[in-house]
């Protein structure tokens, strides 16, 4: 900078420097290399924050969802009750008469909490034609599977798929493993 160059250029004054550097820079090689010399070298960057990983969830939190939907099933049909009974040493009516409450129960709480549909519209048992590239996770092949799509064959299960989900959000503060309360009866 020579003495003729005032000590606090005005802004335009930078401007048209910086636009003369720009377009000198730009058109030589040489004259960037001086350039960058001259710059300060930059400060390297701080490394970044170590990245906490959350806390893993329970796996009572991770499958709560799964555990309420027993505990609804348990509730209004008293599966768990059903299935954990040796019901062995009991007549067929009296497994059969249960199983109608259990079944009753259970149909209500399904009501309740989610709108099934069947993946196949057909009946079980009609002939269906499976397209090429059918969704695996909707239909599953069985039998004598070969070649290649489309296939036909007799519908054994018309499948499940739920289309609307009701379930209340689960509170942080209930326990999920409970999946029924012990009941005392005080006299």
């Amino acid at each position: 900078m020579d003495d003729s160059t005032p000590s606090n250029p005005s802004f335009f004054a930078r401007f048209g420097t910086a636009w003369v550097c720009f377009w000198r820079v730009l058109g030589s090689p040489a004259v960037c290399r001086r350039v960058a010399l001259a710059l300060p070298e930059p400060a390297p960057k701080p490394p970044p924050p170590p990245q906490s990983k959350p806390a893993a969830l329970p796996p009572e939190r991770v499958h709560a969802s799964g555990l309420y939907a027993l505990a609804m099933l348990q509730r209004e049909g008293r599966l768990i009750d059903f299935l954990q009974e040796d019901v062995a040493a009991f007549s067929d009516a009296d497994v059969g008469a249960a199983a109608r409450v259990v079944h009753a129960g259970c149909r209500k709480a399904l009501d309740q909490a989610l709108t099934l549909e069947p993946v196949l519209k057909q009946s079980e048992g009609d002939q269906v034609t499976v397209p090429a590239g059918f969704d695996a996770q909707r239909i599953r092949l069985t039998g004598g599977v070969t070649g290649q799509p489309p296939f036909r064959g007799s519908l054994k299960h018309h499948g499940w798929v739920a289309t609307s989900i009701n379930f209340p959000s689960v509170s942080e503060s209930m326990d999920p493993r409970v999946i029924a309360t012990a009941e005392v009866e005080i006299a």
